[in-house]
């Protein structure tokens, strides 16, 4: 009778038991091995490669970080630069700030050259003089600015006409314009700021990789394994962020999902397969 009692008594501590920690609560193990096979090569273990176990996707972390950063404004850019309100417009509508090289000097057009006056004068320093057989002279005096203004107008005017029949014949003429722009280029200090912008949404998003959205983290052995335990069940992502496994002619980097079960080892193999080369 005694013996009965206590068998039913330990069936109801198991029932107990298994109502206080429910199987969803159970936390799992999760198993994984990197392997990389390099171009007609075999596959071959990863070793010493960093794993990250997330709460959400890299991919989602880099979105997030991108959100947060506002983008280069290149309109504000354009407008804090010391240049005149025609050459303004004219970055504004090609959205570039380059200046310099053959491409730039090729795409100017008369009309760009005659109506943005760093260009037109940096066209008729290029040709001043005899530098150019055929070039046209200047037949306006600047005195007559002031004296005979109608004068002056009417041969400035007709000058720039003959510039204008000169740029569309002899286009040759616009090379090397370039050199007496050096100064108002402003290329590089566009592209110094765009790269800023990358730096900080790249250092944001690692911070939220290793910070708020960290379960775990884990690095392979010898035999390219790595492994987490006690981890509660749910969806995860496997990651690597910014490292790169490196095998033969073959990179690659890893922003997997996965699914741990609760309490059942869960195993993925990071491959060929479910990697992508690095962006960029």
């Amino acid at each position: 009778m005694g013996e009965g009692m206590s068998s039913k008594s330990l069936c109801r501590c198991a029932i107990l038991l298994l109502a206080a920690f429910p199987l969803s609560a159970q936390p799992g193990t999760l198993e994984i091995v990197v392997r990389v096979a390099p171009t007609a090569g075999r596959p071959e273990p990863v070793r010493s490669l960093p794993i990250f176990l997330l709460t959400k996707s890299f991919a989602e972390l880099q979105a997030e970080a991108e959100r947060a950063e506002p983008p280069a404004d290149f309109a504000a850019f354009v407008e804090s630069l010391k240049v005149s309100p025609e050459l303004k417009q004219w970055m504004l509508r090609k959205q570039s700030a380059q200046l310099s090289g053959t491409e730039f000097t090729r795409e100017l057009s008369a009309d760009d050259i005659l109506n943005v006056p760093e260009f037109r004068e940096a066209y008729l320093a290029r040709n001043a003089g005899d530098v150019t057989v055929g070039f046209p002279r200047a037949r306006y005096d600047e005195r007559d600015r002031e004296r005979n203004p109608e004068k002056y107008e009417r041969e400035k005017r007709q000058y720039l006409e003959r510039v204008r029949k000169t740029i569309e014949t002899m286009p040759h003429t616009k090379d090397g314009m370039d050199l007496y722009l050096t100064h108002l280029d402003a290329e590089q200090r566009w592209r110094r700021e765009q790269a800023e912008r990358r730096r900080r949404v790249r250092h944001r998003a690692l911070e939220l990789a290793q910070t708020r959205y960290l379960a775990a983290r884990a690095e392979t052995d010898l035999e390219g394994r790595a492994g987490f335990v006690n981890v509660p069940a749910g969806q995860y992502w496997l990651s690597t962020l910014e490292g790169e496994a490196l095998v033969g002619d073959v990179r690659l980097r890893w922003d997997v999902p996965v699914a741990v079960r609760p309490g059942a080892v869960t195993r993925i193999e990071l491959s060929n397969l479910n990697g992508k080369p690095p962006s960029g």
